[in-house]
């Protein structure tokens, strides 16, 4: 397959991905349809590496991941950070929720090594999954070794769509309470104020370059003050190594929020360098890119324990999340919203929650509203979910195997 053929069918699925979310006013997620359509692709004509061949290999997609989660940072302040405390709660009761259930319930059905297999994939992304994988394989567990994989790149086709009901349900909500003014005491008139003059004047939040003239601020020197502020997230990183392991990709979106407090970064700078798009495009092409490893004989065999541990898992999810967001004075939707985010992580969380806040309402402020209300503990939940504590999980159950 060339690579235009191959770069036109993969964006022509996120097209229809795209399609049907607006026309079923995002009931049915574009990540949902795009993994179908991926999946069916594969078991049919696709070429493996369709994704490569089109121009998308492994090493384009972690670039994107640094520009992304750094600019996601950019949407997040200081003050936003402090206020996530119960997101962060609620996101570890989740994955608390998951491992209950299935170390009790799942064991009982499937076994004590396929539950301690498949944990650390299902609250986690690709890292975990091949810990587990790698460790099931050395313990000859062949079928097992297969299973973390698989779980990690089907638990989307349940997050995705559960996840957007809760979303709509919540906006819904928020924006029955802003219409009829019970809300306007919560919002941030700092947040409303600040986002305006940044989508009047792109460069009037860059307070380190105040002096420097708006036609000096080009699209390439957006672009190098964010891969900068990128390449230091992972140089602290990997001078930390020795002493505690961080994933260069939290500590982008830490530095992200940092660099924009302190002026070195306007919000959404990547979506003003005009790179936003391509970037996203590229991350969501690599993800669907993992589905080439579920053949339809691989999904027969394993199709049982893989579908009672997800509806285990997810069960055990809302159960916890449920008590502890009563207890936290935070909606269920919301609650259990963020703790799906161990389904999927980045970028499926700001992709799902832009898409319904889209169907939701035309109004730019009650957009900003509700992004402001339900995309920061989104993003907060996803982070501390699949990239810090599925890690943490996975170096804990390989000792079990």
């Amino acid at each position: 397959m060339s690579q235009m053929l191959a770069l036109v069918i993969i964006i022509f699925i996120l097209f229809i991905g795209d399609l049907v979310a607006v026309r079923t006013k995002a009931w049915v997620p574009s990540m949902f349809v795009c993994a179908v359509l991926f999946l069916l692709g594969y078991w049919t004509f696709f070429p493996q590496d369709i994704v490569a061949v089109a121009g998308v290999p492994p090493v384009v997609a972690t670039l994107m991941m640094y520009l992304l989660i750094t600019n996601m940072g950019t949407l997040l302040s200081l003050q936003e950070l402090k206020k996530q405390w119960k997101t962060i709660v609620i996101a570890l009761s989740g994955i608390l929720g998951i491992v209950v259930f299935l170390l009790g319930i799942g064991t009982l059905l499937f076994g004590f090594e396929t539950m301690v297999v498949a944990i650390p994939p299902l609250v986690g992304g690709v890292v975990s999954a091949l810990i587990m994988s790698e460790a099931a394989s050395n313990a000859g567990l062949v079928t097992l070794s297969v299973f973390a994989v698989v779980i990690y790149v089907i638990q989307g086709f349940a997050g995705y769509p559960i996840t957007s009901v809760m979303l709509k349900k919540e906006g819904k909500r928020l924006l029955k309470l802003y219409r009829s003014g019970e809300l306007g005491i919560k919002v941030s008139p700092e947040a409303q104020a600040e986002s305006a003059a940044a989508a009047e004047a792109g460069s009037q939040g860059l307070r380190l370059f105040k002096n420097m003239p708006e036609k000096y601020n080009t699209d390439f020197f957006k672009f190098f003050r964010l891969a900068l502020v990128g390449y230091l997230a992972y140089l602290v990183s990997t001078l930390l190594a020795p002493v505690v392991s961080i994933s260069p990709f939290i500590l982008c979106l830490l530095f992200g929020v940092l660099a924009s407090s302190a002026g070195f970064l306007e919000r959404q700078v990547l979506q003003k360098a005009n790179g936003f798009g391509f970037a996203l495009m590229a991350l969501m092409l690599f993800i669907f890119d993992g589905l080439k490893q579920a053949t339809p004989s691989m999904m027969l065999e394993i199709l049982y324990p893989l579908i009672g541990t997800i509806i285990i898992g997810i069960i055990g999810m809302y159960v916890f999340s449920f008590i502890v967001g009563k207890i936290m004075k935070v909606s269920k939707e919301m609650a259990f919203a963020v703790s799906l985010t161990a389904l999927y992580g980045f970028p499926a969380d700001y992709i799902i929650t832009d898409e319904v806040i889209k169907s939701l309402t035309d109004d730019e402020q009650e957009r900003e509203v509700l992004t402001s209300h339900m995309l920061p503990p989104m993003l907060v939940g996803g982070f501390i979910t699949v990239t810090i504590v599925s890690v943490v999980l996975a170096g804990i159950f390989v000792g079990f195997l």
